[in-house]
């Protein structure tokens, strides 16, 4: 007797689908092209326009749903309600005048081609949103999500997918078929104040409790399916207020990040979004057509420039407002010139209610598509594009704070004190608030360049010497003296503005000590290049520290762990020492193997140095050290002789071998051999 098939509804195209995907994904990571073109480029051939290899792309929405449910999780887990506070102005501010005058100006452009002013508004609301999905997984991938510009666009983002909601509600009133909308809105916005309140009571009671409880059982299937849960209640939550599925799994991965299992719950969920967000970009190909597109190329591509340019400027203009530097305002408007997946959603309403029109539908679909798929490669090239955009003449006529931006985006106008022989510290971070302190400790002038106004404002309350402004400008670096500096650190997130702003110090102070904090090991060369003294790498450090904690447990002598050190750095920095641009004597240790330059005071006490001539002391025969110059209270003697009198409290200025240098500090320190 056989048994009867069983039918599984969608399954053939699943396999379809993921079968044609997984070969253009190949193709795409051999050519190093973004696998989000692959995605739209497999729903186009397995569309209509391609080979009708699957039905409905309606079929495919409840799984793009889960995608990017699930890519909203993930990002609400790798920010936290603070983060969340320390951006609302973005969120309230930039996403409001963002989503507005979008809005307006493209209702008013709509209008002037003929179109009746309810289906314009109708068009400003589609062309107001940007793809959360895209923008966000593109800064996750390049490491800029916490960046100045990454935070912007993040802000409005979250703004956008708040204000979807507000927005198919209108839809029904231009349409003319709504009954009591104020109403409506009234009681979504109390379900909103309630969802908050909710929200903050579960992330700081509630569920860190839960997961604490499901954690102490220790079951890894236990955890990743309470995880799962918890982000698909909220959702479902909000959905059943009126609000939008995706603000609820964001505020779901709020909840979550407040606990300590975040990190955790993060690494599982990660491959189920990976997949599910795949089907919502096939899904996007699959609704294209192709044939239209082509037919109508000319005034598609017109309409696509036209997005791009007036998207980008509303959104920079928004930064601006908020006192962002115009090239950081650049950035977030190429971040989110696009049109969203939430506009997609919002069109389909649009051509139920009949104000759009199957034509204009295919129009709006094509300008989606084509600004979606040149995302990737405009956030590949930022950097470039934004230089290219700021060295036109009107732009530089705007590179100034704009009237209404208030005080706290006009710090740098502020006469700076006059400063010489100083510390810039660039990135008021965690390394760079450290550095102030030592700064500080020790005596040392320093001034601090921010770019987050409301940093700036505090700390400028507790009197730190702090300029707001983008270093990459140089004007900001002139106005705190880059050219009278003794030593720069750049303690910045964006690696992108690190090599800038190395470029812009270089040429500006060429004698400068440049010290560069970077996240990876892969960063240090070009950055050499462009004229670093040393760049310190975050992941090299931290293995370091980690080994060293190691050994220390097994109980091996400080010694052989500085030894071992000494030689790890020599065998991973010092290679990549030699690069043309390392100045003044970095550059002739890093031309002669396993050679430092060091400071080192004299101290009181019995030694073989101290109060002896340069001659009489015979340091380089002795010691195997040379000693290149010596600083003597205020004054610094460069021209050494032997008749050079080494004094105690003198502070020596001595290259050599990191081993010859340590037995010879023991010397001047009076520690017996």
């Amino acid at each position: 007797m056989m048994l009867a098939a069983i039918e599984i509804p969608m399954l053939s195209e699943v396999v379809i689908i993921l079968g044609l995907a997984t070969f253009v994904i190949v193709l795409f990571r051999k050519f190093k092209l973004p696998t989000i073109i692959g995605y739209l480029l497999t729903g186009i051939i397995a569309g209509p326009t391609g080979f009708n290899l699957v039905g409905s792309p309606d079929e495919f929405d409840a799984l793009s749903e889960i995608g990017i449910i699930l890519l909203l999780f993930v990002i609400g887990m790798e920010f936290s309600l603070k983060n969340l506070a320390a951006i609302k102005n973005i969120v309230l501010i930039g996403g409001g005048i963002q989503v507005l005058l979008t809005i307006a100006v493209v209702t008013g452009l709509t209008v002037l081609l003929g179109f009746e002013l309810n289906t314009a508004i109708f068009i400003g609301f589609l062309f107001s949103l940007s793809s959360t999905a895209i923008v966000l997984k593109l800064l996750q991938e390049q490491a800029e999500i916490n960046s100045p510009h990454g935070k912007i666009a993040l802000g409005i983002l979250i703004f956008q997918d708040i204000v979807i909601v507000p927005l198919m509600l209108f839809t029904p009133i231009l349409a003319g078929v709504a009954e009591n909308v104020w109403l409506e809105l009234g009681m979504l916005t109390l379900k909103g104040v309630l969802v908050i309140a909710a929200v903050i009571f579960s992330a700081k009671k509630l569920f860190p409790w839960i997961l604490d409880q499901i954690a102490k059982t220790k079951s890894q299937e236990l955890f990743i399916l309470s995880t799962v849960g918890i982000c698909f209640a909220v959702a479902y939550g909000t959905s059943e207020l009126g609000l939008s599925l995706g603000l609820g799994a964001f505020l779901a991965g709020l909840i979550i990040s407040e606990s300590e299992y975040s990190h955790q719950a993060t690494s599982n969920i990660l491959p189920f979004r990976e997949l599910f967000i795949s089907f919502f970009f096939v899904s996007i190909g699959i609704i294209f057509d192709g044939m239209f597109m082509l037919q109508n190329l000319p005034f598609v591509i017109a309409l696509t420039v036209g997005t791009f340019i007036i998207k980008g400027a509303v959104a920079a203009f928004a930064a601006r407002v908020l006192g962002y530097p115009l090239r950081t305002a650049l950035l977030a408007g190429l971040c989110l010139f696009q049109v969203g997946e939430f506009s997609l959603l919002l069109s389909k309403s649009g051509l139920d209610y009949e104000l759009l029109t199957p034509e204009v539908y295919q129009y709006f679909l094509s300008v989606s598509i084509f600004t979606m798929a040149i995302t990737p490669f405009v956030l590949m090239k930022l950097d470039k594009i934004s230089y290219f955009i700021m060295r036109s003449r009107l732009l530089k006529k705007m590179n100034r704070p704009l009237d209404n931006v208030g005080k706290k985006a006009r710090e740098i106008e502020k006469p700076a004190e006059v400063l010489d022989d100083h510390l810039i510290i660039i990135g008021y971070g965690l390394n760079g608030r450290n550095l102030s302190r030592a700064a500080k400790s020790a005596g040392i002038k320093y001034v601090i360049v921010e770019l987050n106004a409301e940093t700036v404002k505090e700390e400028s309350k507790k009197g730190e010497p702090i300029h707001f402004g983008d270093a990459v400008s140089g004007h900001v670096l002139h106005h705190i003296h880059a050219e009278k500096a003794r030593v720069a650190v750049v303690a910045i997130s964006d690696p992108v503005s690190t090599k800038r702003i190395v470029q812009q110090l270089r040429s500006i102070n060429p004698s400068l000590h440049l010290i560069v904090r970077t996240r990876f090991v892969a960063e240090m060369e070009e950055n050499y290049k462009l004229g670093a003294n040393a760049v310190i790498p975050e992941e090299f450090e931290t293995s370091i520290e980690i080994f060293t904690r190691v050994l220390n447990k097994y109980f091996i002598p400080n010694a052989s762990i500085n030894e071992f050190i000494q030689k790890i750095r020599s065998a991973n920095y010092e290679m990549l020492r030699d690069i043309p641009g390392a100045g003044g004597l970095d550059r002739i240790s890093a031309q002669i193997p396993e050679m430092n330059v060091t400071a080192i005071r004299v101290l009181k006490g019995k030694n073989e140095v101290v109060g002896k001539t340069m001659k009489e002391a015979q340091v380089r025969n002795k010691y195997h050290v040379t000693i290149i110059a010596l600083k003597r209270d205020t004054e610094t003697i460069t021209e050494l002789g032997g008749d050079t009198l080494i004094k105690c409290d003198d502070i020596l200025y001595v290259m050599g071998r990191p081993q010859n240098i340590e037995d010879f500090s023991k010397v001047v320190a009076g520690v017996e051999r």
